[in-house]
């Protein structure tokens, strides 16, 4: 973000602070300011902006955009739509990129001039051998829940972890003989690679792997759903139970009924299987800095365990 954009001579706008104060047209004026060509943000302010409504980016000339980026977490279909609709305009290719501090580099993303699919990061970059697999490391079938891999080294890897050897052999070696990112993901039948969450994240209710961004994606597809998140609880009968905390748009207010009304969108967007036991109406989800959900403070609170490192909490 910093040392790639002066190696090219590309200059960078850095602003300090919230992206809606004073008001929700904050990063729109800044981009109109500038003339700022391309745009790079985390999939959580995406949805911050959508509960805004599409008046504000609508007040500021936003045309010399040229390419918006997401990054940090999966994009759910609905943000990205609204991205791609109401800050590009339906003008500007939107580089949806997955990669770890680990990589060095991006390794999945979509190319510019590409073929886009709403919510799907893309194919792997070039000379990158990304795949999903199963717990052994073999193939699976398009569009069933894998764990995400690199299948060989590439020249921007890590070397190792410093002072814990160990611990870098773990990367090779816990799912077949490949690179384990620790996410887990889907892929289609054109190679397409969507991110489901970290497979920590990954919800296990009667024995069906249930990803939280896809019942995330479901959440905020409703009419009313701002932002959401999603963790697992403890079932004596399912082993694990779905909670949702859910912030309202402008102009809802918590209600049974519209619980109610989310939970059978839900059933009818994923199915039975999916849909949340409990629904919390909340005001703010916690979030790290970079504006990453944090799902295992919200897990830890709910099951009064220890917050653990909250070094990185944004408020």
């Amino acid at each position: 973000m910093v040392y790639g954009p002066l190696s090219v001579g590309t200059t960078s706008v850095v602003a300090e602070g919230a992206p809606d104060y004073p008001d929700p047209g904050r990063w729109w004026s800044i981009v109109e300011k500038y003339k700022v060509n391309v745009f790079y943000t985390a999939p959580t302010a995406v949805r911050l902006f959508m509960k805004y409504g599409e008046e504000w980016p609508k007040k500021y000339d936003l045309s010399s955009l040229r390419i918006l980026g997401s990054v940090g977490e999966p994009i759910n279909p609905e943000a990205w739509i609204w991205y791609y609709e109401n800050i590009g305009r339906g003008q500007c290719s939107i580089v949806d990129t997955w990669w770890q501090t680990e990589t060095g580099g991006h390794m999945i993303t979509t190319v510019p001039a590409y073929p886009q699919k709403p919510g799907k990061a893309g194919k792997p970059f070039f000379g990158i051998e990304a795949d999903v697999v199963d717990k052994e490391g073999n193939p699976i079938e398009p569009n069933k829940v894998g764990y995400l891999v690199i299948k060989k080294p590439w020249p921007s890897a890590l070397r190792t972890c410093w002072g814990e050897p160990e611990r870098f052999e773990k990367y090779w070696s816990e799912i077949g003989k490949y690179y384990f990112a620790g996410d887990m993901a889907t892929k289609d039948e054109d190679g397409y690679i969507m991110i489901l969450g970290r497979a920590d994240d990954v919800i296990n209710v009667s024995g069906h792997r249930i990803g939280t961004a896809e019942v995330e994606s479901a959440l905020v597809s409703h009419p009313s759903v701002a932002e959401a998140a999603v963790i697992g609880k403890p079932h004596e009968i399912k082993g694990e139970s779905i909670k949702a905390f859910v912030i309202l748009k402008q102009g809802y207010e918590p209600s049974e009924s519209l619980a109610k009304d989310i939970k059978m969108h839900v059933r009818h967007e994923l199915g039975a299987l999916a849909v949340p036991d409990e629904i919390e109406f909340v005001e703010k989800l916690p979030k790290t800095r970079s504006g990453k959900i944090m799902r295992r403070v919200l897990k830890a609170k709910e099951l009064g365990m220890p917050l653990g490192d909250i070094s990185t909490l944004e408020d």
